[in-house]
Parts: C-alpha cells; sequence; structure tokens
C-alpha cells in the first residue's frame, strides 16, 4: 500500500512539517479549444482523469497531505473537481485546498510562477513548515515525493530541482540544468535555443521538470526579492533559480533515481508534458497500447480521482448478420458508455459517451456525453464534452474541410470544440 508518512527524517530526527503549494493557474494556451473553458489541470486525461489528480496522487500516495492548489484563470471546472474527489481529513490536519487569486498585495493576477508564490505568503507564515514542495499541476507521471525530499536534506540543499535527462533536441521549451558530480547545480538556463547536452551524451540534455523543494526560509527571501524587481518577469525558471544557484546550495534530483511500489523497469523516468495538442494526444494514445508504460491498474500507487455514480459501461449488439456489434478494441471505455453497434480502435472514452450502430471511431479521445451518430467515420479526432455528432459525418479525413470548421493541430489532430453545434 502507499505509505502513510514521509519515510523521511530532518537532521534532527524529527518528521519534518512540509506543505505543497501546486501550481494550477496557467492559461494553456497550446491546448486551446481544450483550455477554452477551463483551466489546463483540468483538462480530461486517460477516460476519467484530470490533469492534476497525477500529481496530487504523487503526494497523497508519498504521504503529504497539506496541499494548495495556486488557481487563477478558469478555475470553476477545476475548484468543483477537487472539492467533489479530493477531501482529506480535517480532524488529522489534512487538506487538498484551491487558493483562488485573491490579490492580496494588489489590483493585479499573478505574474508568474514566483509571484504566485509572494502573493501567497500568509499561507507559509501560518503553516510554519521546514520546507516548501513547489510543483505545476499539468504533467503526467509518478513520483515518491519523500525520496526527492530525502536527497534535498541529506545533501543540505537550499533548493532542490527535479530533472530528468530528455532528447536533445525536444529541450529548448524547458529549463536547462548543469551539474557537477554531486548534482549541485552550476549552471540553469530558460528555454535556451540551443541546450547544452549532458556531458558524454550530446542527444539529451538534463532539463528541469518544474518541480522544487525549498528549505523555507529561503524560498520566503527569494520570493520577496524578486518581487521588488522591476525587470523581473516574477517567474522561478526566468528568474529565480539562475541566479539562486550562484549563491545558494541548489542540488538537481535526478528522477531516474525516483522509484515508487510496482514500477516495471520500463516505466522507470517516464515523464510526459502534455502542454499541446499533439502531445496531449501522442501521450493518450499511448495508454491504449498492448502494454502501456504508464500502469493505470497499479493497486500499490493508485491515481485518486473524483467518481461520479455512472452505471457500467455497455456493448450492444451481438446482430453478425448485419455486422451490427459493439466493439472496442484497443482502448480504454469509462463508466456509462454504451457501444451500440458500433466499433472503436485505440480510443479513450470518458463517461457516458454513446457510440452508435455502424459507426467507426480510430484513434480517438471523446469526452464525457459526446455522442456519435450511426454511420459516422471519425479518426485521429478529439471531441470535448457534450458534442453530438449527426449521423454519416466525416471528420478526420479531409483535413482541409475540417479546419474550416474545427482546429486542426500541426501533426493533423482534429479538436472538436465543447457543446459545438453541427449544422
Amino acid at each position: 500500500m502507499p505509505f502513510s508518512f514521509p519515510a523521511v527524517m530532518t537532521k534532527k530526527g524529527r518528521i519534518p512539517e512540509v506543505i505543497a503549494m501546486i501550481l494550477a493557474g496557467g492559461k494553456g494556451e497550446r491546448l486551446y479549444p481544450l483550455t477554452r473553458d477551463r483551466a489546463k489541470p483540468a483538462v480530461p486525461f486517460a477516460g476519467k482523469y484530470r490533469l492534476i489528480d497525477f500529481v496530487l496522487s504523487n503526494f497523497v500516495n508519498s504521504g503529504f497531505f497539506k496541499l494548495k492548489i495556486l488557481t487563477q484563470y478558469k478555475s470553476d471546472s477545476l475548484i468543483k473537481h477537487i472539492f467533489r474527489g479530493w477531501r482529506l481529513s480535517a480532524k488529522l490536519g489534512h487538506y487538498i485546498e484551491p487558493v483562488p487569486a485573491q490579490m492580496r498585495l494588489g489590483e493585479q493576477w499573478y505574474r508568474g510562477t514566483a509571484d504566485a508564490v509572494f502573493q501567497n505568503l500568509n499561507i507559509i507564515g501560518d503553516e510554519k513548515p521546514d520546507y516548501v514542495f513547489i510543483f505545476g499541476a499539468d504533467h503526467i507521471y509518478k513520483m515518491d515525493v519523500s525520496q526527492m525530499l530525502k536527497f534535498h536534506i541529506e545533501n543540505e540543499a537550499d533548493c532542490t530541482i527535479a530533472a530528468i535527462p530528455f532528447p536533445r533536441k525536444e529541450s529548448a521549451q524547458f529549463g536547462i540544468i548543469e551539474v557537477d558530480e554531486n548534482w549541485r547545480v552550476i549552471g540553469f538556463e530558460e528555454k535556451p535555443k540551443d541546450p547544452k547536452p549532458i556531458p558524454g551524451d550530446s542527444e539529451h540534455s538534463l532539463v528541469s521538470m518544474g518541480n522544487y523543494v525549498f528549505n523555507v526560509d529561503v524560498l520566503v527571501e527569494e520570493v520577496m526579492q524578486d518581487a521588488a524587481l522591476e525587470d523581473s518577469t516574477h517567474d522561478f525558471g526566468k528568474d529565480i533559480l539562475p541566479k539562486l544557484y550562484r549563491r545558494a546550495r541548489v542540488y538537481a534530483y535526478n528522477f531516474l533515481d525516483n522509484v515508487v511500489p510496482e514500477m516495471t523497469e520500463d516505466e522507470v523516468g517516464y515523464w510526459r508534458d502534455v502542454g499541446s495538442i499533439d502531445a496531449y494526444w501522442e501521450a493518450s494514445m499511448e495508454f491504449v497500447s498492448v502494454a502501456p508504460r504508464f500502469n493505470i491498474h497499479s493497486a500499490e500507487w493508485p491515481i485518486h480521482t473524483y467518481t461520479s455514480p455512472h452505471p457500467p459501461a455497455k456493448f450492444v449488439f451481438a446482430d453478425g448478420k448485419t455486422k451490427r456489434i459493439g466493439i472496442a478494441t484497443d482502448s480504454l471505455v469509462s463508466d456509462s458508455c454504451i457501444i451500440s453497434g458500433g466499433h472503436i480502435n485505440r480510443c479513450i472514452l470518458s463517461p457516458a459517451v454513446r457510440i452508435n450502430s455502424y459507426a467507426y471511431v480510430e484513434e480517438s479521445i471523446l469526452l464525457e456525453g459526446v455522442n456519435i451518430g450511426r454511420y459516422c467515420q471519425i479518426r485521429n479526432t478529439i471531441i470535448d464534452k457534450n458534442v453530438n455528432v449527426p449521423p454519416r459525418t466525416q471528420i478526420g479525413f479531409d483535413l482541409e474541410k475540417d479546419k474550416e470548421r474545427f482546429t486542426v493541430s500541426p501533426e493533423g489532430v482534429v479538436v472538436i470544440p465543447k457543446n459545438y453545434q453541427f449544422e
């Protein structure tokens, strides 16, 4: 079973006081139109989950139960999900609480990730922790967070950055870290045009996962100093970390060293940034493979989420003469879905999706409440919630025609927005 308490002690031999601040306020513009009506961390993933469920599950499974979720843009869907699916025991001092942008310090939204923490320093003052985790809310991975904290304490670090080797040609969108032989940071550059390779490995760079642990005094001092700088973008990656490693003990924690219960060798180091439509679609399609690297069926490291009282999925009919058979192959099918005489292949269905007779849907993601009419042919398509696709509709076969009505990604994935009404 997951840990019931963090398996780590302070240098003084006591269990540390820790809180986590989950940054969940980003617009997610590259995921539009999936983020047209919701915050990026609230985007559904793998049928029944939301993106934020993965980081929250990592903390809870690691034994950390004091989590503040800093929200901002279009947060209603995210806040509903947290309140419905993530209630912890207040009697034990546990909580997972959304913190909407409060403008406590002036008439302005969060100006960056560091400013989001700065504007919520009252939380740190109230809790008085020893350490503060600052984690993103929209990546797909498993991580025993206590192992990162143990590394941080053992190295007497002021700040530790979770890091992972990443293909160099794809690394320009991340912070690039240089380390010495002890993994102490000796260089940090945010989103460089030409990422530096790992010494001895020209094909990979060491990238920041956007997850940090800070000594509380260091964090407070850094965000307060940064807030006073007029030329700062008030971002951890762009402003804080490139300066901090020069004057403090900053270490990189190798994510490849992190292992959770039931993790297979192939699953070690699995981390996906689903910040664009194509990245989201590709990561989703990995989940319908015969043996996906990410195991969502683990009882020892479950991915928790809100589950509504839907009935089981249903497959009908069995009419072999007319080929009116409800079939799902290599697919994830959620509760309350009805495959009514249609066929889906390599698809992910959120709850309450209906596939009507003679329809064929391939390599597509259908979110809650989607209805596919008879004889439809759909491929390489993401359909957001509550869309009724009329009978005999074809999508994903003529991309130039699809572009007239829908968003089409650079790799040819068609996206139909929430509540879209066909003419």
